[in-house]
C-alpha cells in the first residue's frame, strides 16, 4: 500500500513543473486562447490535485502580466506591447516581418499568422509575448490596406483548373484560375492576374486573368511584365494621345513679345547619346564688367499642360519617366516630350529659365527667373563636349572650356561646404535589333556630366531660396522642396564600427564635419578591393532624398534649399515647382499646403517605384546576358551577406548572382549580421562583406531574373575554354 502512495506521488508534477509547462503551452501557442479544462487535456495532467492547482496558476500568471483573461476562464499570453500597424514584407517562403514606427524591432510574423496579408500590404498585428530576447512575432489581425491585387506571372493550365505562378519572389502563392476566367491566356503564356477572393480557410487566392502580356521569354513581354509587376503603365491612353496631337507647335508672335529673347546667344544641350527628351539648355555671355550671364533654360512644359487637363492628370498619375535599360516610357506623350517641348537644336522653343550673372569665382551676383524663349545652335552628347574639354577643340569650345572652369569651382566649393561626393558606378548594355545584350559597359561621370550638373545644381538651389526663404515682412508660401534628411546616428555608429576593421575612420560630430570624412573615406577606398562595399554601406547609411512642402534643407549637397526645378519633361514635382514659382513671381498668394504635400508623397513613391522597375530590368537584361555563360568562372566579390546564402558581384561586369548558402561545403554556417559575414560553426571560416570570391556560373532563371552560382572548383573554364588555374584569394 505505502509502495503504491509513493508510486502515485512521483506521478503527480510539482506545482513548479505545472506552471512552468502551463508558459511553455502559451508560448508555443501564441495567439490561442485555452480554458481550465483544454490546459489539462493539453498538458495531459490527469491526477486531480495536480489539475486542482491550475486555476491558481493561470489567476497569478495574469497578475504578473504574462497571461491575459479574454473572457471568463478563458487566457491567453499577453502581448507587451499590445498592437502596432505596420507595411507588410514578405521573403521567398512566405514569413512575414514588419517594421512599424509603433516599436523599434522588427516583428516576426510565422506564414500561419499572416492570415492572407501579402507583401506590401498595411495590416494591425497583434504582438506575442517575447519567448525569447532575439525576436519579436506577432499575427496579423486585419488587413488596413492591399498594396496590390494584380500579380504578374506564367499561367499553367491543366485539364480541369489553373494556376499562375507570380514572377516576384515576394508572392509565395500561386493564384487559382477558373477555367472560365482564363480570358484568352495559353499555357505558359506571361499574364496579369487579379486576386478576386481568398476565403478564410483556403490555402490559394482565387483569380481572373485581366490582361495576356504575351509568350515568355520574348523582349516585349518581359519588359511589359517588368512594368506591370510594379503597377507602372506600360502605354500611354489613347485619348490623352489625341489631345496631345491637338497640341500646336507654332509658336505665336503674341507670346514671343510676353519672353526675354535668347535666341541669339549662344545655346547649346549636352544630353546622353541616345537621349531624345532635352528638356535643359545653357547659355553664356560675356558681360561688358568682365561678369558672365548664364542661362540656365528649362521647357516650358506647364505653358503646354495646364492644371488638371487630361495630360496633367495622367503626367501626375505617372509622376515620373521610367529609364529602362532598353527604353524610356515617358510621363508625358511623345508629342510633347520629345517634339514640342524638347529642347532640339535649330528650333525655336518656350523655356522656363534661370539666368545668373556670375564672377569669375561663381558668386551670384544678379539673378532673374522668367519666361523665355531659346533656338539651341547645338545637340552635344557627353562624349562631343568631353572631347571638347580634354583637347580644347570643337565647336562652341570658348563657352564650353568656360563654363566647365566655372563649373570647377562651384563643385569644389559644394564639397568643401559639406556636400558628399556620391558617385555610383552606371550600367548599360549595348543591345541588337532584337533587344538582346551583346555587351556591357560601365558609364563613367566625367567632366562634362559634372558641367551640367552643377549649374542644373545651381538653378535648383536658387529657384528655392528664391521661394523658400523668408525676409522680413514675406510670409512663408508652399512650396515643393527635394529633401534629405541628416543620416541616422545609430547606422552611422554600425557604419563607423564596421569600417575600422578596414583601417578608416569618420567623424561622428557635427554635419559638416562628418560629411567631410565621408568625402575623404570614399577618396582613399577608391580603387581599393573594398571601395564597391564601402560605398554601398555608406549610402546605406544615409536617408532616402524625398519631395515635401516641409523644408529641412539637402544634406547630401549640403544645401539649406533646394528643388527640382530642371527636368519637367520626365519628373511631375517640377512642374509643380514651374506652376508655383511663375504663381509666386506674380505675387500670387500661397497654395493648400495639404494638396501639395499629397502630390509629393505620391511623387516619392512613384520615383520610388520606377526605380524598382528600373533595376529589374537592368537585371533581366544581366541574366539574358549570361544564358550562355554557365560553367564559366569569374572573378567576384561578396556583395550581399543573408541568412540564405552570399551575394557575389562579377567584377569585370557588375553582374551579381547568388550563392546558397546550401552550396558552402565543409561546414554548417550562420550569419553574424553585425558583421555582414557567414561563419563557419566549427571551423569558424568566414565569408566576409567585400571579400574577393572566384564563382563558376550554375543556372540562369530569366523569368525570375535570378542568377545562381557556385564557389569555382576546377572543373571550371573560363570564357576562353581553358581550365581555370589561379588560386582563390578569400
Amino acid at each position: 500500500m505505502s509502495h503504491k502512495k509513493k508510486d502515485r506521488k512521483s506521478k503527480t508534477p510539482e506545482k513548479k513543473e505545472i506552471r512552468s509547462r502551463i508558459i511553455g503551452c502559451f508560448n508555443d501557442n501564441p495567439s490561442k486562447a485555452f480554458n481550465y479544462k483544454e490546459l489539462s487535456k493539453k498538458l495531459q495532467i490527469e491526477v486531480l490535485s495536480a489539475r486542482q492547482l491550475i486555476p491558481g496558476i493561470l489567476e497569478k500568471l495574469v497578475t504578473l502580466g504574462i497571461l491575459e483573461e479574454i473572457y471568463t476562464g478563458k487566457y491567453r499570453l499577453k502581448s507587451k506591447v499590445g498592437y502596432i500597424t505596420g507595411i507588410i514584407q514578405l521573403n521567398n517562403r512566405g514569413e512575414g516581418t514588419v517594421a512599424s514606427e509603433d516599436i523599434k524591432e522588427d516583428v516576426y510574423i510565422s506564414p500561419s499568422n499572416l492570415h492572407h496579408a501579402l507583401h506590401g500590404d498595411k495590416a494591425k498585428i497583434f504582438l506575442f509575448a517575447r519567448r525569447n530576447k532575439n525576436n519579436v512575432e506577432g499575427e496579423v489581425v486585419e488587413i488596413i490596406e492591399r498594396a496590390k491585387t494584380n500579380f504578374v506571372g506564367i499561367v499553367e493550365i491543366s485539364k480541369n483548373f489553373a494556376f499562375m505562378v507570380a514572377d516576384s519572389r515576394n508572392m509565395p502563392y500561386d493564384i487559382f484560375i477558373p477555367l472560365s476566367k482564363l480570358n484568352g491566356a495559353s499555357d505558359g503564356q506571361k499574364v496579369i492576374a487579379q486576386i478576386t477572393e481568398w476565403t478564410a480557410n483556403a490555402k490559394n487566392p482565387f483569380g481572373e486573368i485581366i490582361e495576356v502580356l504575351g509568350n515568355a521569354g520574348e523582349h516585349e513581354t518581359e519588359t511589359h511584365a517588368i512594368l506591370a509587376e510594379f503597377d507602372l503603365p506600360y502605354r500611354y491612353p489613347e485619348d490623352a494621345e489625341r489631345f496631345a496631337e491637338t497640341i500646336p507647335e507654332k509658336i505665336s508672335e503674341e507670346e514671343i513679345c510676353k519672353r526675354r529673347d535668347f535666341r541669339e546667344i549662344p545655346t547649346f544641350t549636352i544630353d546622353p547619346q541616345d537621349a531624345k527628351d532635352f528638356d535643359d539648355a545653357l547659355s553664356l555671355k560675356k558681360l561688358p564688367g568682365g561678369n558672365w550671364e548664364v542661362g540656365v533654360h528649362i521647357a516650358d512644359v506647364t505653358h503646354y499642360v495646364h492644371t488638371d487637363d487630361i495630360l496633367d492628370k495622367e503626367a501626375l498619375n505617372r509622376a515620373t519617366s521610367i529609364y529602362l535599360a532598353d527604353r524610356v516610357v515617358p510621363m508625358l506623350p511623345e508629342k510633347l516630350s520629345n517634339h514640342i517641348c524638347s529642347l532640339r537644336p535649330h528650333e525655336e522653343k518656350l523655356c522656363f529659365s534661370a539666368v545668373f550673372e556670375i564672377n569669375d569665382n561663381t558668386e551670384v551676383i544678379k539673378e532673374w527667373f522668367g519666361k523665355t524663349i531659346i533656338n539651341s545652335d547645338r545637340r552635344f552628347t557627353y562624349e562631343e563636349a568631353q572631347e571638347i574639354i580634354e583637347t580644347g577643340n570643337g565647336e562652341l569650345s570658348d563657352e564650353i572650356l568656360t563654363l566647365n572652369r566655372l563649373a570647377r569651382i562651384m563643385r569644389d566649393r559644394r564639397f568643401k561646404n559639406g556636400a558628399i561626393s556620391f558617385e555610383r558606378t552606371e550600367v548599360k548594355f549595348q543591345l541588337n535589333e532584337d533587344g538582346k545584350p551583346t555587351g556591357i559597359y560601365i558609364k563613367e561621370n566625367k567632366e562634362s556630366n559634372q558641367l551640367i550638373e552643377e549649374f542644373m545644381l545651381l538653378a535648383n538651389k536658387q529657384v528655392a531660396e528664391k521661394i523658400g526663404k523668408v525676409d522680413r515682412g514675406r510670409q512663408a508660401r508652399t512650396f515643393v522642396y527635394r529633401v534629405h534628411d541628416v543620416p541616422d546616428p545609430e547606422k552611422m555608429k554600425v557604419f563607423s564600427k564596421f569600417i575600422k576593421r578596414f583601417g578608416y575612420t569618420i567623424n561622428l560630430g557635427s554635419g559638416i564635419e562628418t560629411s567631410k570624412s565621408i568625402n575623404s573615406l570614399l577618396d582613399n577606398v577608391q580603387g581599393k578591393n573594398e571601395q564597391d562595399l564601402i560605398e554601398t554601406l555608406a549610402i546605406r547609411s544615409m536617408a532616402k532624398a524625398v519631395y515635401t512642402t516641409k523644408n529641412i534643407g539637402h544634406y547630401g549637397l549640403g544645401f539649406p534649399y533646394y528643388t527640382h526645378f530642371t527636368s519637367p519633361i520626365r519628373r511631375y514635382p517640377d512642374m509643380m515647382v514651374h506652376r508655383l514659382l511663375e504663381k509666386y513671381l506674380a505675387n500670387g498668394k500661397s497654395v493648400n499646403e495639404s494638396r501639395y504635400e499629397a502630390m509629393c508623397k505620391h511623387s516619392s513613391e512613384m520615383e520610388q517605384l520606377a526605380e524598382k522597375a528600373e533595376r529589374a530590368s537592368i537585371k533581366y537584361k544581366q541574366v539574358e546576358f549570361m544564358l550562355d555563360k554557365t560553367g564559366i568562372s569569374f572573378a567576384g566579390i561578396i556583395s550581399g551577406v543573408t541568412e540564405w546564402g552570399l551575394y557575389v558581384e562579377i567584377i569585370e561586369n557588375k553582374i551579381e548572382g547568388m550563392i546558397p548558402i546550401r552550396e558552402l561545403e565543409g561546414d554548417f554556417f550562420v550569419l553574424d549580421e553585425q558583421n555582414y559575414r557567414l561563419v563557419g560553426k566549427f571551423t569558424r571560416k568566414k565569408y566576409q562583406l567585400g571579400d574577393k570570391l572566384d564563382i563558376e556560373v550554375v543556372k540562369c532563371n530569366l523569368p525570375r531574373r535570378q542568377l545562381d552560382f557556385r564557389i569555382y572548383s576546377d572543373k571550371s573554364v573560363n570564357p576562353s575554354g581553358k581550365k581555370w588555374n589561379r588560386p582563390i584569394k578569400y
